[in-house]
């Protein structure tokens, strides 16, 4: 925009003048430019401290009944995600207890079958029967025991590899179900790529499936997730972002809690809480906070909050029942913490410029 000396001081002249020759010259004001999505209502997260698993399960999910409850009566079925990172190794697997806990708050309200589902990096059903879930389906004739990769129904969405090119990735139809109430049954531990798992990462990881037992050739989908430090959490985001529609509560078992070298290898935290809530994002970071991590490590977690799958905000959360301060314990990190969080820091492996 050119002026003449006339129309210089016609624009200046009395009040205003200038700034109205700067609007001109600049143009309108740029907002910050932010992801557009909807408004996250705020989030309830309820916490239980006691000396029975199984007590304080059911007691969290009693906490949030009044916001579980409408959503439960719209399905037809409940599905409970166990955390089955070890078919063996009881601390870094969801606790029979945990399901009984769960059981004992759905069972008086409804009459729905409820299946336990997993697809575990090993054997699913070796798991089952270690840790007591078959014992449990045989005490309850509504409840059913479900191994996701022998089911081998999936849906197919895109993740990225290492190169960033696109590779597929199935993930299990079951846990995409219109139909289904899933209850996710996640545990506080830390971990040796994502620095921290609980329900988010339970439902995610638990989703991609492998070959069924005794099925040739073998083939491993959970694989296509640890492709690179940055990789990984946008994966989980793509993946979280597809399961989230279909995400009912998630119940976080603290009793004992898993500290170091997890998910599968670390040792126990006697946190002795349960947290419960219908925002799994809501939910992991008190969990989090419980484990007295910091949140901004967490690169999955942020984006989902980011792009308002649920709110990782803690300003936007309510927390019922016992205070964060009042149960928080310092969890030892994993002993690759330091390259866990080169995710956050600039990239040193960029090609050259152009353009």
């Amino acid at each position: 925009m050119s002026f003449s000396r006339r129309s210089f001081f016609s624009l200046v002249a009395g009040a205003g003048g200038l700034s109205v020759l700067r609007a001109q010259v600049a143009g309108p004001a740029t907002p910050p430019l932010t992801f557009n999505r909807q408004p996250v209502p705020r989030s309830t997260v309820a916490i239980v401290k006691g000396e029975q698993r199984r007590q304080i399960v059911q007691d969290a999910l009693a906490a949030i009944d009044h916001q579980i409850r409408p959503a439960l009566k719209q399905k037809k079925y409940v599905v409970i995600k166990v955390n089955n990172v070890s078919t063996i190794n009881q601390l870094a697997a969801t606790h029979a207890d945990t399901i009984s806990g769960i059981l004992d708050y759905l069972l008086p309200r409804v009459k729905m079958p409820v299946t336990i589902v997993e697809s575990s990096a090993g054997d699913t059903m070796e798991g089952f029967r270690n840790f007591g879930y078959t014992k449990i389906a045989d005490a309850n004739r509504n409840v059913s025991l479900v191994d996701l990769n022998a089911e081998a129904k999936y849906e197919v969405i895109p993740l990225i590899d290492y190169d960033l090119h696109l590779q597929p990735v199935r993930l299990a139809a079951r846990l995409l179900d219109p139909d289904a109430f899933i209850i996710c049954a996640g545990i506080l531990k830390t971990h040796n790529t994502v620095v921290a798992t609980l329900s988010v990462k339970n439902m995610v990881l638990g989703a991609p499936l492998h070959f069924a037992p005794k099925e040739t050739p073998r083939w491993n989908d959970k694989r296509k997730y640890h492709t690179g430090i940055r990789q990984t959490h946008y994966n989980m985001l793509l993946t979280a972002q597809k399961l989230r529609p279909h995400w009912g509560v998630a119940l976080l078992d603290g009793f004992e809690g898993m500290e170091g070298n997890g998910p599968g290898s670390g040792t126990p935290v006697a946190s002795r809480i349960a947290i419960a809530s219908t925002d799994f994002i809501a939910a992991d970071r008190v969990g989090v906070e419980s484990m007295g991590i910091n949140p901004a490590w967490l690169g999955y977690l942020n984006y989902c909050g980011q792009l308002g799958l649920g709110n990782y905000d803690i300003a936007k959360i309510d927390v019922v029942g016992e205070t964060i301060a009042s149960v928080q314990k310092k969890y030892r990190m994993h002993q690759d913490i330091d390259r866990e969080l080169e995710w956050m820091g600039e990239m040193k492996d960029l090609p050259p410029k152009l353009g």
